[in-house]
């Protein structure tokens, strides 16, 4: 599996791709896909396995907050999951961010969807506290804006000493 950023001429395949991601995942619009790949390839890894595109994150270092990366799609093709696609992916972010010297990666997940959840603490992340518990997971209500409740986990980056799984 060879993992490289986002570009341009990955566009299609990974359009296809996030779309098989719902009900959790949606797809956004070509305009936005142009954007990841245009500014921020650096932290949009890509796995393509046999000339097909399997596996992408969508991440973004923040502008007011640059010591953190916010990740906003992790998205495996179905007939890969299980294979270790989205560690690597993950892996290549994480790696990316600790060189940029950022000291958190975040994300956030609908509180029942219980396979991210499974997904991100096995790789090392934390479900933030939150101000109610959802099926053993901490919530944040209106999280991201009114009516869209999330769960949050971070990856706390340590800089100057090894810290990384």
């Amino acid at each position: 599996m060879k993992i490289t950023a986002l570009d341009q001429a990955l566009l299609p395949q990974v359009r296809e791709l996030m779309a098989l991601g719902g009900p959790y995942i949606r797809m956004r619009g070509d305009s936005d896909y142009w954007l990841y790949a245009r500014l921020f390839s650096s932290t949009c890894p890509v796995a393509i396995l046999d000339g097909h595109v399997v596996g992408a994150v969508i991440a973004f270092r923040s502008q007011d907050e640059p010591d953190d990366v916010y990740v906003q799609d992790v998205m495996t093709h179905p007939d890969y999951r299980g294979r270790g696609v989205a560690l690597q992916l993950m892996r290549t972010v994480r790696d990316h961010a600790f060189v940029l010297g950022c000291t958190r990666l975040y994300l956030t997940s609908e509180p029942e969807n219980t396979a991210a959840h499974a997904t991100w603490t096995s790789l090392g992340f934390v479900n933030c506290p939150g101000d109610r518990t959802v099926g053993g997971v901490e919530v944040i209500a209106d999280f991201k804006g009114p009516g869209k409740d999330r769960a949050v986990y971070e990856l706390a980056l340590f800089q100057g000493r090894e810290a990384r799984r």
